[in-house]
């Protein structure tokens, strides 16, 4: 049963790496023997140094995935170190907060271009590879919200949205090709886009209230997900949104 979550030998490249939840499915992947190419727009020495003490390759790139220039250095790293791309995380996301009729088009524009846009081109670039071998595992990173309207928070909405029928619409695709496109949507983790929602006791406590599970998640509750979809384990499963949020849609 094992061997179907072993990814000894599979080279990935996970975005927004540094922290949160990037670094929790870097760590992961890493523990089920991926090498991975950890990418994002600060340094991501940390994270590539606890996936070298697991004993697995690593690699950082420090880029700004705002710009579209960003897509073929990611490309051209990972061909450069591992030879090939089988797994890719688009996990890099911002979030803008701000009522319907205060947000701004820059706001807008700058959620919708890294969190869905830049997601959508770095899977074109890894697919290109991936084709070449018949094989690859795309795993975008969705929200409750692709599922939910949320509060203040209009153009993260529609970027997840965007993210969840992106990944049907390449998961229909690209699956006679041997890629696999799914998307995770976690619940309400506790990272840097949730601090201000953490520290507001009203917000918090309504949010908690609302989780079965009674806490909010961690990075480390992705990892389970994240060696499923980048797996043996999930062949058979494509165009699929999981959501990990500890019961909150069933709620």
């Amino acid at each position: 049963m094992n061997a179907l979550f072993d990814l000894a030998g599979k080279a990935a490249v996970v975005t927004g790496a540094s922290t949160g939840l990037g670094m929790g499915m870097t760590l992961g992947l890493a523990s089920a023997g991926a090498d991975i190419l950890l990418v994002d727009h600060v340094q991501c020495e940390e994270a590539a140094s606890r996936v070298r003490d697991m004993g697995r390759r690593a690699s950082t790139l420090t880029v700004d995935l705002m710009k579209m220039s960003s897509v073929s250095a990611v490309l051209e790293k990972a061909i450069l170190e591992f030879g090939k791309i089988d797994i890719l995380i688009n996990n890099a996301g911002i979030i803008r907060r701000a009522p319907a009729l205060e947000f701004t088009e820059k706001d807008w524009d700058d959620v919708m271009l890294l969190n869905s846009k830049t997601a959508f081109f770095l899977a074109q670039a890894a697919a290109r590879d991936m084709m070449s071998r018949k094989y690859g595992k795309i795993i975008n990173i969705a929200s409750l919200l692709a599922f939910q309207g949320g509060i203040i928070v209009p153009s993260y909405s529609a970027s997840k949205g965007a993210i969840a029928q992106m990944t049907k619409a390449l998961a229909n695709e690209w699956a006679p090709h041997g890629i696999r496109v799914n998307a995770i949507a976690p619940g309400y983790m506790a990272t840097n886009n949730t601090r201000a929602l953490r520290e507001d006791p009203v917000r918090s406590r309504a949010i908690l209230d609302r989780i079965p599970a009674g806490r909010w998640g961690a990075p480390e509750d992705l990892q389970g997900a994240a060696i499923f979809l980048a797996s043996a384990a999930s062949d058979y499963v494509t165009g699929h949104i999981l959501a990990v949020d500890g019961g909150w849609l069933a709620r």
